[in-house]
């Protein structure tokens, strides 16, 4: 399906995106594979949670912008494909500016490093609107068909290394904890996996009925499915939950009625066959633990009862830094004074990405942040009817879901200082939130394939 040139258009002026055109300049091309190659290496250096691993991340995320900016200057114009979530964005940075050059913050060195990984981010998450959510329908096609590939690749891995390495990653490196897969914490890959599935399934049900791949992806996709329940994360377990009644959800409202009960027939059966590829594998302590969830509140697990704790403290810390908080990263040297158990553990973080970027950035940080989650829900969800009639649109769907899961699984850990998985989610922000050329009126050709296609 190729998009329409101005002149098919009629006389009405295109949008203010990024259309793509005849000419791609090469700088481009090398931008949107090295995006896709940094994303892809990211989780399995351990999540890039090594200095030299988000190091290299914000390296190449400066080389990814200057290639764009080349591409640019190639093309005779600089065409941004706009974003209403820029705005809340800029301002958050802004504010742990002023919170590092002011002094307002308990840990300049922190607040420093955060910085950093938060300008990474901001620049992952414009990128992934400039070079992938607005690029041809093959660009999008051969992303979504990378995720499936990427989170079935890794998962098998996963699945073969949790059975044969005896607790090591890559059957070497020994460290302290419940690991997974390359993560050094089981609830990190967890977290990486409630984004790859929703664009995945998004990839899946894009495709017309009658290609044969179209079968093949979607059962390639019940492993990771199988992978996220085995390593035995009960916030990943709710945020899948989650992620699967809003696609059913969504699904259901825009399909047509003839192809409802296709779909939740077939959806049904999915999610069954990756149940049972869970037990089948389960020694049936996993089972156990996601038991629990059940009897949360009333768990003996240590744990959860500590993260509980440590989130009600941080707001302790809001209310004596009420508007703009002790600095970025400085949780870990503002939480002692105010915690209220003893214990020989060191909280570097809150287990609660809420409580702690409220502790962090105070009032002004929360005003922004609810400002960017009313945004960011408003145009995920925008005219599904609409964009659902095109690729793009359901890669869209599914990186919306992907960021609304983590967001969820984020009131119970810190996905989001994670490097690998916070590139991850700002990329799939930036595609979910992009606007793109898709709301053109469609030629009669496309509005065939779309419908062979739904």
């Amino acid at each position: 399906m190729k998009p329409q040139t101005e002149r098919e258009a009629g006389s009405q002026p295109l949008p203010f995106t990024l259309y793509p055109s005849h000419f791609t300049p090469y700088p481009l091309h090398i931008a949107r594979i090295l995006l896709v190659t940094a994303l892809f290496a990211a989780p399995l250096a351990f999540g890039a949670v090594q200095t030299w691993a988000w190091a290299s991340l914000a390296g190449l995320a400066s080389v990814l912008l200057f290639l764009w900016s080349v591409g640019c200057v190639e093309q005779g114009a600089l065409k941004i494909a706009w974003s209403p979530l820029y705005l809340p964005a800029l301002l958050f940075l802004l504010l742990g500016t002023i919170q590092f050059f002011a002094h307002r913050t308990l840990d300049p060195s922190a607040t420093r490093e955060s910085l950093l990984k938060l300008v990474t981010d901001l620049i992952f998450f414009f990128l992934a609107g400039q070079l992938l959510a607005t690029g041809t329908q093959k660009i999008v096609r051969g992303f979504g068909f990378a995720v499936v590939v990427y989170a079935f690749s890794l998962a098998v891995f996963a699945v073969l290394e949790l059975f044969s390495s005896n607790g090591l990653i890559y059957w070497s490196v020994q460290t302290a904890g419940w690991t997974f897969g390359p993560y050094v914490n089981h609830n990190h890959y967890a977290g990486l996996m409630e984004m790859l599935i929703p664009v995945g399934a998004g990839y899946v049900l894009s495709r017309p009925r009658d290609d044969p791949m179209r079968t093949l992806l979607g059962f390639a996709l019940l492993i990771p499915i199988a992978s996220l329940l085995l390593c035995g994360s009960r916030g990943g377990f709710i945020s899948l939950l989650v992620e699967v009644v809003i696609l059913g959800a969504m699904v259901f409202r825009h399909a047509p009625m003839h192809r409802r009960r296709r779909l939740a027939a077939v959806g049904g059966l999915g999610m069954t066959v990756a149940v049972l590829l869970f037990f089948w594998m389960d020694t049936g302590d996993i089972s156990k633990r996601l038991g629990t969830i059940t009897s949360i509140t009333h768990s003996p697990d240590v744990t959860l009862g500590g993260r509980r704790v440590v989130a009600l403290d941080s707001l302790h810390i809001l209310r004596d830094h009420l508007w703009v908080g002790t600095g970025l990263g400085s949780f870990e040297t503002a939480y002692p004074a105010y915690q209220s158990f003893a214990t020989d553990l060191v909280y570097d973080h809150a287990h609660n990405d809420y409580a702690e970027a409220l502790a962090e950035t105070g009032l002004a940080g929360g005003l922004l942040m609810v400002a960017a989650l009313a945004i960011f829900l408003r145009l995920g969800f925008k005219k599904l009817g609409q964009r659902l009639r095109h690729e793009v649109g359901w890669i869209q769907l599914g990186a919306t879901i992907g960021c609304c899961g983590l967001l969820v699984h984020s009131f119970v850990d810190f996905n989001l200082h994670i490097p690998a998985n916070a590139a991850w989610f700002a990329v799939c922000a930036g595609i979910a939130t992009c606007k793109v050329p898709h709301l053109l009126p469609q030629r009669h050709g496309d509005r065939a394939e779309a419908e062979s296609r739904n």
